[in-house]
């Protein structure tokens, strides 16, 4: 569910001007892990321009989503290092064992699954980031030890709150 004074604000406090929709967006995205439409369409009143100017920007830049994103952006670099050293399988593996597809997320929003062009960590090929974290030199049988130990993340964090 959208707080539509919570988007009002971020766009306030980002000067409520349209030179200023990417940083506004950026930050309405960290707040729902996407931009759903209300949101959009609150942002695009906010600063007073059409929507389809809002839409424009966040369909461009691959750093918004307009689907939900899983708690934990899983991302297989698929640079040439990589590529050569089992990215593709290790893609695979991980289709596997979150039952969803590359470009999906998980039905409980834990898990998102992406591929990057390059990750910038060719030494440690393949790679692969779970958020900000990275893991290298991964081969398909860690893979479910890597997903159980984000899953139990999520677990250990829903228990304590």
């Amino acid at each position: 569910m959208v707080d539509v004074a919570k988007v009002h604000e971020i766009v306030q406090r980002h000067g409520a001007r349209k030179e200023h929709v990417i940083a506004v967006l950026l930050e309405c995205q960290e707040e729902y892990r996407y931009l759903p439409r209300q949101v959009l369409e609150e942002v695009a009143s906010g600063i007073d321009v059409p929507l389809t100017s809002i839409l424009r920007v966040a369909t461009f830049f691959r750093a918004f989503s307009l689907r939900p994103i899983g708690r934990h952006h899983v991302h297989v670099c698929m640079g040439t290092a990589c590529n050569i050293q089992g990215g593709p399988r290790l893609v695979e593996a991980l289709e596997r064992e979150l039952k969803i597809k590359r470009g999906d997320t998980t039905p409980d929003l834990e898990f998102s699954l992406d591929t990057v062009n390059c990750v910038g960590c060719c030494g440690l090929a393949p790679v692969v980031t779970v958020g900000t974290e990275v893991h290298g030199k991964m081969r398909q049988s860690a893979v479910p030890r890597l997903v159980k130990q984000y899953r139990k993340e999520a677990t250990h964090a829903k228990d304590v709150h």
